[in-house]
Order: structure tokens, then C-alpha cells, then sequence
């Protein structure tokens, strides 16, 4: 994209060549009551604080010679001047999406609409199925409620019945009308208190629905309550020992990965096609890899949880997860329409667009060969293969490139984002927390000063006009990694699913190794399954694009279903892991 179609593009400028480095973090693996006692000292001890901050080198980036005399940036939004695509008028223009491809593939949006439109099924008859298992109000609670935080079924039942009303009259609001849809516990929605998995109260005033699940309800969509997660979004495992810790539903010995592990369990479970998740530094994108679901990181991406409220800008970008292609895009484009009351997002074309039958422009393919092999064999071998398919039948073309600082930039990035993330806690909020997250936020909230905000900061627009620079020299160009370095968490021991828990911070580090460069830079990114490992369990292939080209990625994700063969995105096997969200309709 030229620096004319787009406000706030940083200008291109080549980094310095930094030989790429990363060391063996080596902090411990804290669990049970070593975690309690370590948290509770380190909490009031500033001189143990200095200690973990010194030996993780966040104290080090003051000290990068690229650093000197680049320009800080603390927001990383970049606003198209124009849509990418030809603007509807409305939702009801939009194409509905594909039905499932196989008897054996999970659910679309269009599975469920077109027996609503044939009279087979209404949208209460499937809520009145998916309730009793997602409810943990009742006795006993539903079998897959763990995915659940809150569940209002008075709310529920009258948005499906208002939408089978509409049904019944020949006036459906489009292709969302009456998909149930689940909703992430770091979002407000009007009758719900939000908790953002904590026994903390963090519902916003006025009792709102944020922008984007107000889109999605304005659209028809059931709104299925709202889903687990891990504690105020901070880690990858979604261990949440106050509402239950979801397990992977491809792998019952894994974790469903986070922060948006809820909605991923939800997905992969088959009980939504579509659900929303939040990116506190990857959070939709994570699930995705571990659960084997699309995820979709917008440049903007509905940063409000609130209408009208401006966020902090590294932390809260919400997008959408669907268990296809098609639905991912009909979630996003939806959701993403320009909110008036936000003077971030006002500013953004709408993205009620027609969808491109295939990417346009140049196939370009980034790899940056010594970041991916970082990754374990097995995520190697896969991301390979999904590179060889998409040279050899999609016409991409591999180009190698650098990035400069990439193990600096993600300690850049956590510094950021934990440091906003606790000036929004008050003691009474932050004493309420548990103990992985107390740690977290004390031994990188304790030490940081301005200075080293700031220089986080200036790796940032070192970041973003590195990346300016090689879309300039390669346009089209996709940044390729895979998802996450390694084929999901194990459950190391039972008893870290509880109070204390555990922490792992060199595994939380490796989770988060790629996906956190298109939260601090802003630029949407998209996950896709590539493949699965002898556990059963999904790997996830990440395209990161320049800002504001979500048609491109959306137009990529297509061409990558390839990858996965004629079998195509596997639902979980075994006992009770997935659910027949409208077998319904063959008993009626």
C-alpha cells in the first residue's frame, strides 16, 4: 500500500542488520505453593523485582545502538483512506458463506440458515438444544459449561426468537441471522457482567454492548453467551482456577491454548461456528493454532470493548475465530464497520465489502528462515509443506528477508502491554488477582521506568518502518511464520489446573514468538491450520500483512486450505469432544 492511501504509514526506512539471536530464556517453572510464596515475596521485595527484570534483559534496550535517534511510536494504528473492495449498502448484501464440505466437517453459518429457511429448524430449537449443555446455573451443569463463564437464557432465547419471528415472516437480517455466536469475558454486553476471568466485577458503566458484538446482534446473530478465559488475558494456557479450565477438544492431555481459550473450546467443540475472541499480544490467534480454528487480527479491529471508549493501544484488538474461512470473513467484515463513537475507528472506510474471488497483485511469500526454525520439528516439517503448496499450485514466490531486533521487540511488546494492563487495575482489582498474574504483573510493572517504556516504544517505529520498508521493496508481501513454535501445551500435572497453579514463563515466551509482532506493529494477521502431529493436535500457519490489507489475507486463507489435503480442517475424534449442534433437525 503507498504512503497516499493511508494515514499514519510509517516512513519505509531500512533497519540496521542485527544478526538474528535468541538465547535460551532460563527463568523457573513455579507450581503450587512455590508459586504462592514466590508471588507474595516478589511482591513487596522491589530488590527480587530488579533481579527477574535483569535476568529476563528488559533493563537492555536502552542500551541498543539501533535505538539512538529513532523516533518513539505509542500507537501503531495506520487508517485507509479508502475500502479495499467495492462497499455495500448493507449486511444483507453480503454472500453467505460455503456449507460444510464433508458429512464429517464441522458446521457454517450456512448450514444452520439453510434449514432455517426451509422451515426445518428455527433458531430456538437450536438454543433450546445448546443451552442445557452450556449452562453451569444448573444441576448439574452442562456438560461442556467449563467453556462458559456466564450464560443468560432469558437474553438468549429472545434474540432467537426474534429471529425465528423474522424467518417465519421471509425477512431474515442476512447471513448471520440466528447463528448462535459465543462472546470472549473481555467484553462487555448489555445484561452480563464482564469478569475477564477473574472474581473480579469489570463491567463498564452504562451497561453497553461493545461495538462489535452490537454489529453482530444488529446482523440477527444469537450472542451464546460468554466464554472462559485466562485470567485478565495474561498467558497462553487458559488454566483458570475460579471458572473451570477448558481442555482441547482435539487432545483432552492439552491445554485449548489463550487468552481466548473459551471461545476456541467453544469453536472446536462444534457447539458455534463463530466466536470472538480478544488480543491481549495474540490472544486470537493462539486458540486458533491449538484448537485448529481461523483467526483473524484486524489493523483496527474493534479496539473498544466499550462503545465509545478508546482502549489502550497495544493491548485490546478484537477479531473474529470461525471454524471456516468463509465464516471468519462474513464475522469480520460485520463486526468491523467504522464506530462513531470511537475517534480511532470513525476514521476507517467501511468493511461491508465484496469479497475478491482470489487474491490480487503479487504472491509474495516472507520467510525469515532462522525465526522458523525455532519452531519444533514436527511444526517445521508442516509449516514446509504448507510452503511447498503454496509455491507449487497458488503461485507464490518465497523470498527471503530479516527482521532486525525480533527477540528484543517481543520483550518491547510485553513490557507494553503488561504495563498498560496494570494502569488499568485498582489495588482492590489487582490484590483479587491470582497468583501467576500478581507475579506477572509485579516483575515487569516494579522495575520498568519512563525510560524504558519509552525505548520499547522506539523499537516499535524501529519495527514498523523496517516492515514499511520491505513492503515497499516487495509489495504484496506476506510475512510467514507458523503460529506458535510448538503443537499445543501439555497438562504437565493435574494439579496446576488449581489454586496456586503453576507458571512457565520460557513456554509462555515460545508461545507467544511470532504472533506478537502483528499486535505491537498493528498490522493484521491471519491463522490457518497447516497440519497435525501424531497427538491429533493442530498446527497453525500465520500470514502477517501490511495494514489495512485484510482482503489479501482473507483472499490467502482460501488458498491455504490446500494444506490440510481432501480431508480438509478435521473435526476433534473421540468420546463426547465434539457436539451436533443441529442434529436436532433430524429428530423434527
Amino acid at each position: 500500500m503507498a504512503d497516499a492511501k493511508a494515514w499514519g504509514r510509517p516512513q519505509p526506512r531500512q533497519a540496521p542488520d542485527v544478526p538474528y539471536h535468541n538465547p535460551t530464556a532460563s527463568n523457573p517453572i513455579l507450581r503450587g505453593w512455590s508459586l504462592a510464596v514466590v508471588t507474595t515475596v516478589l511482591s513487596s521485595s522491589p530488590m527480587l523485582q530488579g533481579v527477574l527484570w535483569r535476568m529476563n534483559s528488559f533493563d537492555k534496550l536502552k542500551e541498543l545502538p539501533a535505538l539512538q535517534g529513532i523516533e518513539p511510536r505509542f500507537d501503531p494504528t495506520v487508517v485507509p483512506k479508502d475500502a479495499d473492495g467495492d462497499v455495500l449498502a448493507s449486511v444483507r448484501e453480503l454472500s453467505a458463506p460455503q456449507k460444510r464440505k464433508t458429512p464429517t466437517s464441522f458446521y457454517t453459518s450456512a448450514d444452520f440458515v439453510e434449514l432455517y429457511k426451509a422451515g426445518t429448524l428455527t433458531p430456538v430449537d437450536v438454543v433450546e438444544h445448546l443451552l442445557p449443555l452450556i449452562r453451569r446455573d444448573t444441576k448439574p451443569p452442562g456438560k461442556y459449561s467449563v467453556g462458559w463463564i456466564s450464560v443468560r437464557a432469558d437474553l438468549i432465547l429472545e434474540e432467537a426468537k426474534a429471529s425465528t419471528e423474522r424467518y417465519k415472516a421471509g425477512n431474515p437480517l442476512g447471513p448471520l441471522d440466528g447463528v448462535p455466536i459465543a462472546v470472549k469475558d473481555s467484553c462487555d454486553i448489555t445484561g452480563y457482567k464482564q469478569t475477564q476471568g477473574c472474581p473480579v466485577d469489570f463491567t463498564g458503566p452504562g451497561d453497553k454492548t461493545a461495538w462489535a458484538v452490537a454489529k453482530w446482534q444488529e446482523a440477527g446473530a444469537v450472542i451464546l453467551g460468554k466464554t472462559n478465559m485466562h485470567p485478565y488475558g495474561l498467558d497462553t494456557t487458559n488454566v483458570n482456577a475460579t471458572f473451570g479450565t477448558p481442555r482441547n477438544p482435539h487432545n483432552p492431555a492439552y491445554f485449548p491454548g489463550g487468552s481466548s481459550g473459551g471461545s476456541a473450546y467453544a469453536l472446536a467443540s462444534g457447539i458455534v461456528p463463530i466466536a470472538l475472541g480478544f488480543d491481549g499480544g495474540g490472544s486470537n490467534r493462539i486458540p486458533a493454532s491449538f484448537c485448529g480454528m481461523y483467526g483473524l487480527k484486524p489493523t483496527h479491529g474493534r479496539v473498544s470493548s466499550r462503545a465509545g471508549d478508546e482502549p489502550q493501544q497495544s493491548v485490546t484488538v478484537c477479531g473474529p475465530l470461525a471454524s471456516s474461512i468463509d465464516d471468519l470473513a462474513l464475522a469480520y467484515r460485520v463486526m468491523a464497520q467504522p464506530d462513531s463513537l470511537s475517534t480511532t475507528s470513525v476514521a476507517f472506510p467501511s468493511s461491508l465489502v465484496a469479497p475478491r474471488s482470489s487474491p490480487t497483485g503479487p504472491k509474495r511469500l516472507g520467510i525469515m528462515r532462522s525465526w522458523i526454525e525455532r519452531s519444533d520439528p514436527d511444526v517445521v516439517a508442516a509449516f514446509d509443506h504448507a510452503v511447498a503448496h503454496l509455491t507449487k499450485t497458488q503461485g507464490y514466490e518465497v523470498i527471503d528477508i530479516t527482521i532486525p531486533l525480533l527477540p528484543e521487540g517481543q520483550k518491547a511488546h510485553a513490557m507494553t502491554i503488561v504495563n498498560e494492563a496494570r494502569a488499568y487495575l485498582s489495588p482492590k482489582q489487582y490484590a483479587a488477582m491470582n497468583y501467576h498474574t500478581q507475579l506477572l504483573l509485579a516483575t515487569m510493572t516494579g522495575r520498568a521506568t519512563g525510560q524504558d517504556f519509552l525505548f520499547a516504544q522506539r523499537l516499535r517505529s524501529l519495527l514498523m518502518g523496517h516492515l514499511a520498508w520491505l513492503w515497499d521493496k516487495y509489495p504484496g508481501l506476506l510475512v510467514l511464520t507458523p503460529t506458535c513454535t510448538f503443537a499445543g501445551w501439555k497438562i504437565a500435572q493435574e494439579s496446576d489446573l488449581k489454586t496456586p497453579g503453576f507458571m512457565d514463563g520460557d513456554r509462555s515466551l515460545r508461545c507467544m514468538e511470532y504472533v506478537y509482532l502483528a499486535n505491537f506493529v498493528g498490522a493484521p494477521a491471519i491463522s490457518v491450520p497447516m497440519g497435525y502431529n501424531d497427538e491429533g493436535m493442530p498446527m497453525g500457519l500465520m500470514a502477517m500483512a501490511e495494514w489495512a490489507n485484510e482482503e489479501q489475507l482473507l483472499g490467502f486463507g482460501r488458498q491455504a486450505e490446500g494444506c490440510l489435503g481432501e480431508e480438509g480442517v478435521r473435526r476433534p475424534k473421540g468420546d463426547g469432544r465434539w457436539v451436533d449442534a443441529l442434529e436436532i433437525s433430524q429428530r423434527t
